[in-house]
């Protein structure tokens, strides 16, 4: 249902919202700055990552500009961490191509970079007999989209399969290949190793205006950056960041709302596989998953809204998500949700990724990155690469400048389950976190090197302290000593809470 933003021109200015107040990281030279890059990525979600790392990697001189304190702050920051096979896009569209792209790149590199992988498969479930009737045409375009060992499962194979599924379960559709992934762990190792390899990162840095006259002069609020190209990854304001540059947009984000319920990690065991409802038209529906922090996870809801910015959670929808979990799989209802979280999702008019370049102009827009945005990353990026590729009659030079020499793999810290946990390995100053056993080291470590944590919702990200059963109630003075003088709003405990 299309919302009032949806129908409203984008803004001749951009209505960006204002930096942090953290104290900005000094990821690259203060602006203004005389460097001139090969190319500018603007935002620093999962996408921006990707795409910054693909050039850096590629030889370009490359600046990533982030308008908030910390990476991934935006749509990127809550989702639902599975790593899709595509199996139900469209199988002509640049989404199911970016999907099969980037989860083929993610299986090559995630041992390298110790990117966790939990694989769950999926079924795609149906309660009556109309959502029998559509398993079929979703099992046709599985095949269409080349997924092996897609079947269909009478009630009987479903139950023997997931035993404590509710018993009046009809029928599925067995999608291997899907799988679960750290959903923060994926974007920092992308952007690590995009640094490692001469990128550089600027956050607290929103862009206000720009101008083209051969080569991009972009106005932010830390001053004036000169680039080549220019690449959009701004998620949720894109439309807005295009209309400044461009003086146009071609698409106008719809922001649509995802709530989560998280359970406690006693549910764990309750299921295997990735529970999906029978395709729709809309979204992929509400999914029951495991995670690979060893919880149930149970959304997104789905619901348009005005606001770019408003995740907050509320009571009846998360009552509903509660509802639907435990009628599908009624041993939920014995076990603690243990929190609760919403992210935002970039959509538009369109149903398909919205990539375009603009090579008289040199640069490139990337919006309508949905809920495959996690899966499909790596593949936008090589996408968006390869147009830029094509400017200036095919000249590489000007997005990057040859072959450079063999990448580094920066190793990310393994916060899985079923990785090797920091808290298993000697010296490690012992757990700070006991829900997520998060140690000391790993906490220094997250508030140092070039991406440190600004904020506690970015050490959270890193580390998952504060994360678990308790929300933070018993390690939040601890945390609040070892983050002293990091953060720019220091963590209050336990005087300032009254």
């Amino acid at each position: 249902m299309p919302t009032r933003d949806s129908h409203s021109p984008p803004p001749a200015a951009p209505a960006f919202v204002a930096p942090s107040a953290a104290a900005s990281p000094s990821d690259a030279p203060a602006a203004p700055s005389s460097e001139a890059f090969d190319v500018i990525v603007i935002g620093a979600g999962v996408v921006g990552c990707a795409v910054t790392r693909r050039f850096a990697l590629e030889g370009a001189k490359v600046l990533c500009v982030e308008k908030a304190a910390d990476i991934l702050d935006g749509a990127s920051k809550a989702n639902t961490a599975i790593l899709h096979t595509g199996f139900d896009a469209r199988p002509d569209s640049l989404e199911h191509r970016c999907i099969v792209a980037g989860r083929e790149e993610y299986l090559r590199i995630r041992a390298r970079l110790n990117l966790p992988l939990l694989a769950t498969g999926a079924l795609v479930l149906a309660w009556n007999g109309d959502e029998s009737a559509r398993l079929d045409p979703a099992l046709q375009r599985a095949r269409a989209n080349r997924i092996a060992g897609a079947k269909l499962l009478t009630a009987k194979q479903v139950r023997a399969r997931e035993p404590r599924l509710a018993a009046d379960v009809r029928a599925a559709l067995d999608i291997p290949g899907e799988a679960v992934i750290d959903p923060w762990s994926a974007p920092h190792a992308y952007l690590l190793q995009a640094l490692g390899n001469g990128a550089k990162l600027l956050r607290d840095c929103a862009v206000t205006g720009g101008r083209f006259d051969g080569d991009w002069t972009l106005r932010t609020s830390r001053g004036r950056l000169r680039a080549a190209c220019v690449i959009n990854c701004a998620g949720l304001y894109g439309d807005r960041v295009d209309a400044a540059l461009l003086g146009r947009a071609a698409f106008r984000i719809r922001p649509r709302k995802g709530q989560f319920l998280v359970y406690d990690k006693s549910a764990y065991r309750l299921l295997r596989a990735a529970l999906y409802p029978p395709p729709g038209a809309a979204s992929k529906g509400v999914i029951i998953c495991r995670t690979v922090f060893g919880n149930v996870l149970v959304g997104p809801s789905s619901e348009p809204q005005n606001s770019r910015d408003d995740a907050a959670t509320t009571a009846a929808m998360l009552r509903e998500l509660r509802a639907i979990g435990e009628r599908r799989l009624p041993a939920l209802a014995s076990h603690a949700v243990t929190a609760a979280y919403a992210g935002i999702r970039p959509a538009t008019e369109s149903a398909d990724y919205r990539i375009a370049a603009h090579p008289a102009r040199r640069y490139v827009s990337v919006g309508g990155i949905r809920s495959t945005g996690l899966s499909a990353a790596l593949g936008i990026a090589g996408h968006v690469f390869n147009a830029c590729a094509d400017f200036d009659g095919g000249d590489r030079d000007r997005a990057g400048r040859g072959r450079p020499p063999p990448p580094s793999w920066p190793q990310t810290s393994a916060l899985a389950e079923n990785q090797t946990r920091d808290w298993q390995t000697p010296g490690n100053g012992g757990i700070v976190c006991h829900c997520e056993r998060v140690t000391r080291r790993e906490i220094l470590r997250a508030l140092d090197g070039p991406l440190r944590a600004a904020g506690l919702g970015a050490l959270k990200r890193r580390t998952r302290a504060g994360m678990g059963r308790c929300q933070g109630f018993y390690c939040a003075a601890a945390l609040a000593e070892l983050t002293r003088g990091h953060f720019a709003a220091p963590l209050a405990w336990p005087a300032d809470r009254g």
